[in-house]
């Protein structure tokens, strides 16, 4: 490590700043009047020879009020799994799911109401190729292992998986001649295959509005597109049938680390004694590696904004599900209390696995772990940059939009590994983009760790395939008409946008991670995610619950604890939303 040379690069940006190596790492400690400073030190003190960046500078009177959840009954208290999970996006689920073919007990603790609620559900679901990484990132090793391993997974969760590819665009001749050759060599150096340049003619036979300045493109086949929030849910399902446990509106709160080795992990439901710790509570999760005694890394809020148009702009992206194209200019920044600090994101124009056009993002450097705001100046530079990609991009067509953070590290890699420091961690961290990709490969290694760690066995009777109703929207007559036949409630449309049906609502209500929330059942079959948003079946979706439940329609939650919809006189005493 050449503490001097960051030394040097730091003091640079801040002059106060304390450059230290401690346990391998550079801690950086002090105070800075702008998360600009903040950021720009931590990416200064980035060395290959140390295990990582310690970001300790403090924002001048910056402090994040983090959502905990005010349960406490003790639902949890004593319970001693093999390995306890902490987080419940893509990370946590795919490694409860690979957790549960071994003959351990698993348990996933997730402070929201929900999994998929953070970053798992608020990204575009691409299925990277890796063309944007490089040689030794761990991002590399497990998008290419990710990628590979989608069919199979998607096979086995019940999950659409759209193979569409990516393609990279080029205006300019000297583009097409220079960079296009080098990007098809990386493309072999990196090991991604079936990619191969085409020309503006046959652009047009895959895509019928290719950009009017086309000079041609590297065309990446084995991209593909997933539902970020529903591949999360089945992977938590398919952990669920398998016999691991979820834990919902759980947040950990403290550890007790004696000798290199987490005896125990207190949350607000109770304390749990777990063998072993893995750490994918994203955003989180260096907090959660200090706790440990592990950290090495510090995360960065990285947050970006998504734009989703109608289905009827689907034409924007067909056949090539993601266009991007050279030289992207810089993503805006907004400048409000010295939050925040734009990072280079090309994003793109790509076509949904459900169909529609979803447009960005764009990346926002700012302190804020659960900002998931939108604001006017964004969603309009969005549509102004990429109008380069898809000339036809209109305001007009938006139905939604919305943002969500990233858990990046300065070293803009993934942290996968077994604990350094602690004996009993397994770190699964800085799972930014491509980490949709990347989380069911990690999820092997995690597996395999902890087979090891405890010698555990394989689990004769683990079924890979999870329990779904199809979605009657895509289904053919002969399929609709055998599932109506058996039940009367398919037949019934809910959602008229999206074509939902009340036995799909009723069969979510069911699943095997039961989530009794407006939000929960839209991320699960999709009413409300329609041109009109949610404006005529929302109603209907609440008195499903509350009829299939046994409560009150004033008590059925939006989403987050307190978020009730409806107000109103009943019998319940004032429980619930009444008032």
């Amino acid at each position: 490590m050449n503490l001097k040379a960051v030394a040097k690069r730091v003091h640079k940006i801040l002059p106060s700043a304390k450059v230290e190596e401690y346990r391998g790492c550079v801690r950086l400690t002090g105070e800075a009047d702008s998360w600009d400073v903040v950021y720009r030190c931590g990416v200064a003190a980035v060395d290959k020879g140390s295990l990582g960046v310690l970001n300790d500078i403090r924002l001048k009177g910056f402090c994040e009020k983090v959502k905990a959840p005010s349960l406490r009954d003790g639902a949890i208290d004593g319970a001693t799994p093999d390995v306890l999970v902490i987080g419940g996006g893509i990370m946590g689920c795919a490694a409860a799911r690979e957790l549960s073919k071994l003959n351990v007990d698993v348990l996933l603790v997730e402070k929201a109401n929900d999994v998929a609620t953070g970053a798992s559900s608020r990204n575009d679901g691409c299925i990277h190729v890796g063309i944007d990484l490089h040689k030794g990132q761990q991002k590399l090793h497990y998008v290419l292992r990710g990628n590979e391993y989608y069919t199979q997974l998607a096979e086995e969760l019940g999950c659409d998986l759209k193979r569409w590819a990516q393609t990279f665009m080029f205006s300019t001749v000297w583009e097409r001649r220079i960079i296009a050759p080098l990007m098809l060599l990386k493309g072999r150096l990196l090991g991604i295959p079936r990619m191969r340049f085409v020309t503006p003619e046959e652009m047009k036979k895959l895509e019928p509005t290719p950009p009017s300045w086309l000079t041609g493109a590297v065309y990446m086949a084995t991209g593909g597109v997933v539902s970020p929030y529903k591949v999360t849910i089945a992977l938590a399902d398919n952990a669920v049938e398998n016999g691991a446990r979820i834990s919902l509106n759980t947040m950990v709160e403290g550890m007790d680390v004696e000798n290199g080795v987490i005896k125990a992990v207190r949350t607000n439901r109770g304390t749990v004694y777990p063998k072993i710790v893995v750490n994918a509570a994203g955003a989180f999760s260096d907090i959660i590696a200090d706790m440990a005694g592990d950290r090495t890394f510090t995360i960065h809020p990285r947050k970006g904004t998504d734009l989703i148009l109608d289905k009827k702009k689907a034409y924007y992206a067909l056949s090539s599900f993601a266009r991007s194209y050279f030289a992207p200019l810089p993503a805006s920044a907004r400048e409000d209390n010295n939050a925040a600090v734009g990072h280079t994101k090309g994003g793109g124009v790509m076509r949904t696995v459900d169909g529609n056009v979803l447009v960005g993002p764009n990346a926002i450097e700012q302190p804020y772990r659960e900002d998931t705001t939108t604001n006017l100046e964004d969603i309009l530079a969005i549509i102004k940059k990429q109008k380069v990609a898809a000339e036809e991009l209109s305001t007009a067509d938006i139905i939604t939009y919305f943002s969500g953070v990233r858990a990046a590290t300065y070293e803009e890699d993934f942290v996968v590994r077994r604990g350094i420091f602690t004996k009993n961690i397994i770190e699964a961290a800085g799972i930014q983009s491509p980490g949709i990709t990347a989380a069911p490969a990690i999820a092997c290694d995690i597996r395999d760790w902890v087979k090891d760690m405890l010698g555990a066995t394989d689990k004769a009777d683990f079924n890979p395939y999870r329990k779904h109703t199809p979605r009657l929207a895509d289904a053919d007559d002969e399929t609709r008409a055998r599932y109506i036949a058996s039940n009367p409630d398919y037949g019934e449309i809910v959602c008229r946008c999206e074509e939902v049906s009340k036995g799909e609502i009723i069969d979510a209500l069911e699943s095997p991670l039961k989530v009794c929330t407006v939000d929960g059942i839209k991320r699960r079959v999709r009413p409300g995610m329609g041109r009109c948003q949610g404006g005529f079946c929302s109603p209907l979706v609440v008195k499903i619950i509350a009829e299939h439940e046994g409560i009150a329609p004033e008590q059925v939650l939006k989403g987050d604890e307190g978020s009730y919809i409806l107000f109103g006189n009943t019998k319940n005493n004032g429980e619930g939303g009444v008032k």
